[in-house]
């Protein structure tokens, strides 16, 4: 049986993962993987996507963690949260124990 914290952690992992589940937010993580800080801008141009589109995205990854954002005048970088990478792995390993019941 799950205990309720367990349970309380998976669910946090499930909104994260829900968070990454779209091909759009992967390619944001993607562009942003190797700790260079992007604008909106930045990423609308280099995945072809209208900006509101890149910006809605945004919006879901910071809200759940997995990117920061920095204010530089009348712009904000995005880069990914220093805990992303090794959450996602937690998640995986965690996704994987659960796979043997």
């Amino acid at each position: 049986m799950v205990a309720n914290t367990e349970l309380e952690r998976l669910e946090q992992y499930s909104e994260v993962l829900r968070a990454i589940a779209h091909p759009i937010r992967l390619a944001i993580i993607s562009l942003l993987k190797d700790g260079e800080p992007l604008s909106v801008t930045d990423i609308h141009d280099q995945l072809q996507i209208e900006q509101a589109a890149a910006s809605h995205h945004l919006k879901i990854l910071r809200y759940n963690g997995i990117l920061q954002a920095r204010r530089e005048g009348r712009y904000i970088y995005y880069l990914l949260s220093d805990e992303t990478y090794p959450q996602i792995l937690e998640l995986l390993k965690t996704a994987d124990n659960f796979s043997d019941l």
